[in-house]
């Protein structure tokens, strides 16, 4: 994942997907956006249905040469196939994800507010920290990152950022500058025209 002068489109899957629609869905927003990476995002711990979701996106997104990881499953990413891990727990998994993934792995880290997580996490060896929520959003505890934590972290971490949870135009075109990626997830998948919702966010940057 490579950190271009402005911010790439790191997707988000919703937490429970219909696999009779929704690679369609991804098809279509795929075609139509830049698209760096998709996290695969799901609910439960169903392994059949996670499985099946993920054969479904992989489909979709390795054809067209984008990323696909997996939100905390580190053996289910080794054994579907998929690019790396997301995890959730800040930096606590992270030298154990890389070491079962390998260096070519995709690993990343959410650590909400805290930029001292962050800093674990990178020093564990994460490819990318994620902060947020950034907005208003059912994420966490209800606190909120910051523009100054990502303002921060652009100035004196070298690891790339991705800033998701409650985005809107506004907070995308004030955290254009100091951010590598933008998490987008709920904010397109609740509308009825993905595609369009999504291109509605990233003319802001």
């Amino acid at each position: 994942m490579d950190t271009p002068e402005q911010p790439q489109i790191y997707l988000i899957t919703p937490p429970t997907i219909t696999l009779s629609t929704f690679p369609d869905q991804l098809a279509r927003v795929l075609d139509g956006a830049e698209i760096a990476c998709i996290r695969l995002a799901l609910a439960g711990g169903d392994e059949d249905a996670i499985a099946r979701a993920a054969d479904a996106c992989r489909e979709v997104a390795h054809s067209r040469d984008v990323a696909l990881v997996i939100s905390n499953h580190v053996l289910l990413a080794q054994r579907l196939g998929l690019d790396g891990v997301h995890l959730d727990d800040a930096a606590r998994s992270v030298r154990a994800a890389r070491k079962e993934l390998g260096t070519d792995a995709i690993v990343g880290s959410f650590c909400g507010i805290s930029n001292h997580d962050g800093m674990s996490s990178g020093e564990a060896g994460a490819d990318y920290v994620a902060f947020g929520p950034v907005g208003a959003s059912t994420l966490g505890d209800g606190s909120t990152a910051e523009h100054d934590l990502f303002q921060w972290w652009s100035e004196v971490i070298e690891v790339p950022v991705v800033a998701e949870g409650g985005l809107t135009p506004d907070l995308i075109r004030d955290l254009s500058p100091c951010v590598d990626f933008f998490g987008i997830g709920d904010e397109i998948w609740s509308q009825d025209d993905p595609l369009t919702a999504l291109k509605a966010l990233t003319d802001a940057m």
